[in-house]
């Protein structure tokens, strides 16, 4: 795992988010693993496997969702990052899983009652 000049080395989990703000000009370079990665204001869908590197071209937040176990070397200078678990990060899927967890228990207490 070659991470000559870079600052820092992230080893992230399956579906762990990292979330950028102000990293324009942020260097990474995947080791291993493959991470997805979304711009503000972008369009692109950007997936990086193990030996490429991105340079983050914009401004704004950039977060980023290892698809597996992935090694990310990193060279950024006054970023602030966030991590968290998948939902963690996004209000509207800690929402969707909350709403979940409501309708699964209200099913295993409904009782069926045979029809006479």
């Amino acid at each position: 795992m070659a991470c000559d000049g870079y600052m820092t080395i992230w080893q992230l989990a399956p579906n762990e988010l990292v979330q950028l703000d102000g990293a324009r000009g942020t260097k990474m370079r995947i080791t291993r693993g493959t991470l997805w990665i979304t711009l503000e204001r972008d369009l692109r869908d950007i997936v990086l496997n193990a030996g490429d590197t991105f340079t983050i071209d914009r401004g704004g937040v950039t977060v980023i969702e290892a698809q597996g176990e992935a090694t990310v070397c990193v060279d950024a200078h006054s970023v602030d990052v966030r991590r968290g678990a998948v939902g963690a990060l996004n209000p509207i899927r800690r929402f969707g899983a909350w709403l979940g967890g409501l309708i699964l228990n209200a099913e295993r207490q409904r009782r069926w009652v045979p029809y006479v």
